[in-house]
């Protein structure tokens, strides 16, 4: 690089190029979710940290999914709001790559939590070794984008500092950045997705050696919400990391991105925790216990 090139300090999130009563509506609507997801994983978090009988595995791992689900959702969605409401979108250098890591950190982690959850043996080290290998790989995309010189241009087509966006900003060759994000994507998600497919199979096979109809019934539904939750997941982050550039313009990635920040939040403590019966007895109890005799 020549010595008088500037180099960006700041980034600009081009976001939803919308209308203001669009922005507007979007604001309304994205906080509803942010609060229903925060509110929904704290009630989770609560129930099964104060009521004994739900200190196992399975209630174990949900916590920590709970916990996951939060703090995804609170490391953009708050930009991603003050974004609607303003028209200075600029993000400085060292929270943007913040925000980066803690998107792919927490990300990566989400992806581990729901694959040790159907083999929920050794819960303490299943767990610790998810959160690890979810920050220590986010590590290792944060220093090479760190490496990395941004003289311009500054503005980051997302609705935050989505890592693919960031790295079209570079004034410098990312191909070993691309080859590491792919072979994330093939590690983390392809093979924690062929994982979980086998763990889901053996279920499957012992649903069906159920004797009662209903019995069967009864864990298929619970089988199909969870399958429905990890399908969604898992194929919006292959779409967007893996696909062919072409097959999926940046607009559509904004609203796949929404995805993970507000949609999922929400629907994991729906699906996993508050349609089961222990769960739903306990928050029973726990509200009975407040009403004034």
């Amino acid at each position: 690089m020549g010595s008088n090139q500037s180099w960006v300090t700041e980034f600009v999130l081009v976001g939803f190029e919308l209308s203001a009563d669009v922005e507007v509506l979007l604001l309304w609507v994205f906080s509803l979710f942010y609060i229903l997801s925060l509110l929904a994983n704290g009630v989770i978090l609560g129930l099964i940290c104060l009521d004994p009988s739900l200190h196992t595995p399975m209630y174990f791992f949900l916590s920590h999914l709970a916990i996951i689900d939060m703090s995804y959702a609170s490391s953009n969605v708050p930009k991603m709001l003050a974004n609607l409401v303003s028209q200075n979108r600029t993000i400085s250098f060292v929270p943007c790559i913040i925000q980066t890591f803690l998107y792919v950190s927490f990300g990566h982690t989400e992806c581990l939590i729901l694959v040790v959850m159907s083999y929920d043996r050794v819960c303490m080290a299943l767990a610790v070794t998810s959160w690890s290998c979810g920050f220590i790989q986010s590590l290792v995309h944060a220093i090479l984008l760190l490496r990395l010189p941004f003289c311009g241009p500054r503005e980051v087509n997302h609705l935050f500092c989505e890592i693919l966006s960031v790295l079209k900003l570079a004034c410098a060759d990312t191909s070993i950045n691309q080859v590491v994000i792919l072979a994330d994507c093939v590690f983390v998600l392809v093979g924690a997705l062929y994982l979980m497919l086998v763990s889901y199979m053996r279920i499957l096979w012992a649903i069906l050696k159920i004797q009662s109809k209903e019995g069967r019934t009864k864990a298929f539904s619970t089988c199909s919400s969870h399958l429905c939750v990890v399908g969604l997941f898992f194929g919006s982050a292959i779409v967007m990391y893996m696909a062919p550039k072409s097959h999926h313009p940046e607009e559509q990635q904004k609203i796949l991105s929404l995805f993970y920040s507000l949609f999922n939040p929400m629907l994991n403590p729906l699906i996993y925790s508050l349609k089961n019966t222990e769960v739903k007895g306990t928050l029973r109890r726990a509200l009975c216990k407040e009403r004034p005799v």
